[in-house]
């Protein structure tokens, strides 16, 4: 009996040890650091991300547009210089390929394998943003080695600008049928717990997706193939009012939650409003037509005169200028001044945002184009018109001030004088302060051409780096690409110090 009893404490003893070893050696199972996390924890970090990319990098592209200066004179970015040796203009690159990554993949990953499939449409209309992004500032980008994970691997080559338009037209394409499903564990309740954005509705983000291919096609206008239907097209699928804008809301209660444009983040106190904005505002590029949106966008100096910055100009300090004559930041506080507690900022300059990344008068601006390329004037006017007026209810302008604006033929002319520049500084008004990326897109589409951007003046002296030549692209992030991947960089010409001034694949015929 003893025998028995000993030979059964064995067994126990020998069954109770492999179960442990199992256990111990199942290392990934940390319930305080899971290796597999669902969608719904991973989608709105990749989206404020994105738009925490675009505010960070936009106070470099913000120089080059000129829709701020520095209060410094000559200062590199205001002359289409870069910092060398730095990650300024490369948190998007930074939030991309780290933030998003690998999170993304996860994301659409988990979706594909529970059926979730409007995150999953979700998932691959974000890849599609991202990559529309980076390869719209940066150019060349690495995409189909991005995240390979071969551990031996140490060089990650570049795509063609070319690729990476395809492929975002691929993903979205891919994105928008699963957008259309409701089968499967689809619930906008369960979408919302992760989007912050459009709260879990599909309609609007397949609206989106419409959006981006809208903005992809219309980006390849200066070449031979392309189509304004199809870009009309997109545009009449996409946003069908402003309550489809995509908006980025932020909390607003502290440096951790707070907008990266709002007074409490303090990091827009060394920028003030260019002299271009303003005089697209103030009548003298629109002929002797004051803009209603000028008090709501811009700010007047202490004695109530709007002021601006020209590129490389700075803000003179001189005991000559006294400080109610000086330009102040977007917040009216001084310049290289720490804003005071209790500062509110407006328009897109607060701590609780929201901050756009799309707009239906951004779109209906991108159709008015189209169908002037096409050579359909009352379409173009329509939609001009259309984009107009969204973006003056968006900025509070009153619906009296709106309609005497409208009623200015200087401003809405009759179809048949509608004229290309009207269209694109009307764009350029409807996205100032947010939609830095693609004024750019817009500007190097035109070859930052002074008769399309009527006023626009690129700065007289360029940085040295430049010779001569205005900034085309984003220079990679300096901490992940000119320390880690030199090879790679040196195939495209990144090694050059000019390579900034390189042309960018969609604005080439």
């Amino acid at each position: 009996m003893k025998r028995n009893f000993l030979c059964l404490f064995l067994l126990s003893g020998l069954l109770l040890a492999l179960s442990s070893c199992d256990k111990y050696l199942d290392i990934n199972k940390n319930p305080n650091n899971p290796d597999q996390v669902e969608a719904a924890l991973l989608l709105a970090p990749i989206e404020v991300n994105y738009a925490l990319g675009v505010q960070v990098d936009a106070r470099v592209i913000g120089r080059y547009v000129q829709n701020w200066q520095s209060y410094l004179a000559g200062d590199t970015w205001d002359l289409h210089g870069y910092a060398s040796a730095s990650d300024v203009g490369g948190e998007l690159w930074r939030n991309v390929y780290f933030k998003a990554g690998r999170n993304l993949i996860n994301l659409i990953d988990d979706a594909r394998a529970n059926q979730k499939w409007d995150y999953l449409g979700v998932g691959l209309v974000m890849k599609a943003w991202g990559w529309q992004m980076l390869t719209d500032i940066h150019g060349e980008i690495i995409l189909s080695e991005a995240f390979d994970q071969d551990p031996q691997k140490n060089q990650f080559n570049y795509d063609t600008q070319q690729a990476a338009y395809a492929e975002v037209v691929r993903l979205l394409n891919e994105a928008i049928p699963y957008l259309n499903r409701a089968d499967g564990r689809v619930s906008q309740t369960q979408l919302a717990r992760g989007d912050i954005m459009y709260a879990g509705d599909r309609l609007k983000w397949k609206r989106f997706a419409y959006g981006l291919l809208a903005i992809n096609a219309h980006h390849l206008s200066p070449k031979s193939g392309y189509d304004p239907n199809k870009v009309i097209a997109y545009v009449d699928s996409a946003f069908t009012s402003n309550a489809d804008n995509a908006l980025m809301p932020f909390n607003g209660n502290s440096t951790a939650d707070a907008s990266f444009f709002g007074p409490t983040r303090q990091n827009l106190q060394v920028y003030g409003q260019s002299d271009f904005m303003l005089r697209l505002l103030d009548g003298r590029i629109f002929t002797n037509v004051k803009d209603p949106r000028l008090s709501q966008l811009l700010v007047a100096s202490g004695d109530g005169v709007y002021r601006g910055l020209v590129p490389g100009g700075g803000q003179s300090t001189a005991a000559s200028i006294p400080a109610t004559a000086r330009v102040l930041s977007p917040w009216a506080t001084p310049l290289n001044s720490i804003p005071a507690a209790g500062t509110t900022g407006k328009y897109v300059f607060t701590d609780k945002g929201p901050f756009p990344m799309m707009t239906y008068s951004q779109l209906q601006f991108i159709k008015a184009e189209a169908a002037f390329f096409k050579g359909d004037k009352a379409t173009a006017l329509a939609a001009y018109r259309n984009g107009i007026s969204a973006h003056l209810t968006y900025a509070g302008v009153s619906t009296a001030d709106q309609a005497t604006y409208l009623a200015n033929a200087v401003v809405l002319p009759a179809a048949g004088s509608l004229t290309l520049n009207q269209i694109m500084l009307q764009k350029y008004i409807a996205q100032w302060g947010w939609g830095f990326l693609e004024q750019w897109s817009d500007l190097r589409r035109y070859n930052y051409s002074a008769e399309i951007f009527t006023g626009f003046q690129l700065p007289q002296t360029f940085a040295t780096v430049n010779n001569g030549k205005p900034a085309q692209r984003l220079r990679p992030r300096y901490n992940s690409e000119y320390v880690w991947n030199i090879d790679a960089l040196a195939k495209i010409g990144g090694l050059e110090l000019d390579y900034h001034t390189k042309p960018v694949w969609f604005s080439q015929p």
